[in-house]
């Protein structure tokens, strides 16, 4: 009998559009008068966002210690605007940079879903416990309180915290969230938009997953698929 239902978070629950990164430098360099060298920018950029995952927002290692990881942020920053022929007031421009989109430093822009809250109403109106299980680097407890829905979820379970420090796939992220609401894997269903993280993940440590395709792309490679959460049901 299912009991809860985990729900991953970004393109389950919430999405966002990444802005110009280049343009919020053009703008803040406006703001301090100084002026940047563009032929450098294209090199910059690239060494800037080098392993740091989506290019613009930059990711964190989940086992980094979260000052570590601020501070390795912030010199990386200060190095880009430098490599720009900046010498004035750079740590300013840094933190100023990292606010306009960084996730460390200032939540993304972006929404839930429109199917979000009326699923998540009705299925706590069912009954069931509910937990998100995300890969995200940065504190997701402000920003789900930010989107008004942490009155919906018994836990928020995010991959950088210091008490999981485990990514989807592997199953310690699970277990924790199993834990943490109190039920046992053949308890839970566990819907995401990602099959490596989400499926596969789920699947190891005996939990029901559902593979959520907004867009229709991943036809075929999961057996349970729904394109909306307005889709769930487990009568």
């Amino acid at each position: 009998m299912i009991k809860a239902v985990f729900l991953d978070f970004y393109h389950t629950l919430y999405f966002h559009e990444h802005g110009s990164f280049q343009t919020s430098v053009a703008a803040i360099a406006a703001r301090y008068g100084v002026a940047v060298n563009w032929d450098r920018y294209a090199a910059a950029a690239r060494s800037l966002f080098r392993d740091t995952g989506v290019s613009g927002l930059g990711t964190g290692l989940p086992t980094e210690p979260l000052l570590q990881q601020v501070m390795r942020v912030m010199h990386r920053e200060c190095a880009f605007i430098r490599e720009l022929g900046i010498q004035e007031h750079v740590e300013q421009i840094a933190w100023e940079l990292l606010q306009s989109g960084h996730p460390l430093f200032a939540p993304p822009p972006g929404e839930l879903y429109a199917d979000v809250v009326p699923t998540l109403q009705r299925l706590r109106g069912e009954g069931f416990k509910l937990a998100i299980v995300s890969n995200w680097d940065t504190p997701l407890g402000p920003l789900v309180e930010w989107l008004g829905i942490t009155e919906y979820f018994d836990a928020i379970v995010a991959s950088h915290d210091a008490r999981v420090r485990s990514e989807k796939p592997d199953p310690h992220i699970f277990n924790y969230a199993l834990a943490a609401v109190g039920v046992s894997p053949a308890e839970a269903v566990h819907v995401g938009d990602t099959y490596g993280a989400d499926v596969v993940g789920a699947r190891h440590v005996g939990i029901r997953p559902i593979l959520l395709d907004r867009d229709g792309e991943q036809a075929g490679i999961w057996k349970e698929t729904i394109r909306s959460l307005s889709e769930l049901s487990f009568a």
